[in-house]
């Protein structure tokens, strides 16, 4: 009974000042220092979900606009699969993909795509540039050590 004592007040004590230690233990946390001289990222979309699509163009431009990375990141778009949809003159993206372009980032397209889906090069917009196949993009692109990024 002594020591069940024992174990229960030391448990009150931890649970009671975690929440304390937690509250001042970050307070100074500033995240990682970007010491390189650059860093690369290949960020990827493969499906059509407008939420989806969004949220990883937003991702990038925020990566490209960190000021631990400002001037010190190369970023690739690459879409496959659904992620064509993107890439679409239909689509709404053009203006978000013309400033992250001119910010610098490769947008590139999957020809296995294209070609598989019987899709007019003249429905995509004209600034993307294309790969041979998404998957080889990203194995080579890692195999390169980019950091691999599919929100």
């Amino acid at each position: 009974m002594k020591n069940l004592i024992k174990y229960f007040t030391v448990l009150v004590l931890i649970v009671s000042l975690k929440p304390a230690m937690a509250q001042t233990g970050n307070a100074d946390f500033k995240g990682a220092v970007a010491t390189k001289a650059n860093y690369k990222a290949l960020y990827f979309v493969d499906e059509a979900d407008p939420k989806k699509i969004k949220m990883t163009l937003r991702n990038i431009n925020n990566a490209v606009e960190d000021p631990r990375l400002k001037g010190k990141v190369t970023i690739e778009l690459v879409a496959f699969a659904d992620g064509v949809d993107m890439f679409k003159k239909e689509s709404p993206y053009q203006e978000t993909l013309l400033a992250l372009q001119k910010k610098g980032v490769i947008l590139a397209q999957c020809e296995n795509t294209v070609r598989e889906r019987n899709i007019d090069k003249a429905t995509l917009f004209d600034f993307i540039g294309y790969v041979p196949s998404g998957n080889g993009e990203i194995i080579l692109r890692g195999g390169e050590g980019w950091t691999i990024v599919h929100p």
